[in-house]
């Protein structure tokens, strides 16, 4: 698991500190983890497979390659997740995570929203 949890860093773009910070555990333990000192324990494999939207199959037997790494609808979404931790502009960053922790209903209407513009733009 250790080479499969540093190639899903890595995936990410993350270094081990954006990693680690990003499950709210200390940088070490992530590095313990990658050189195989340490396996982690379930709820630390389920947390990583949440947060990043990892298939615990791959993560935990490595079936299927690194092409299943992650659940296939959020691809695109994990990865540009993933570049967000190495960008440098902090207005991006600030405003991306804050467009993700908006609610379902506000995206529904947000959407609606956008359609309406769209609409009259044909007019």
């Amino acid at each position: 698991m250790n080479k499969r949890l540093k190639d899903l860093r890595e995936a990410l773009h993350l270094t081990q500190q954006e990693f680690a910070d990003k499950l709210k555990i200390k940088r070490g333990t992530i590095a313990n983890y990658e050189i195989g000192r340490n396996i982690p324990i379930d709820a630390v494999i389920s947390l990583i497979c949440k947060e990043f939207n990892v298939n615990e199959d791959w993560l935990r037997t490595g079936n299927g390659g690194p092409e299943n790494m992650f659940i296939p609808e959020d691809m695109t979404y994990i990865h540009n997740v993933g570049k967000l931790g190495n960008e440098k502009n902090e207005f991006k960053k600030f405003y991306l995570n804050t467009m993700m922790s908006l609610s379902d209903d506000f995206w529904d209407y947000l959407y609606d929203e956008f359609k309406k513009f769209s609409d009259k733009k044909g007019e």
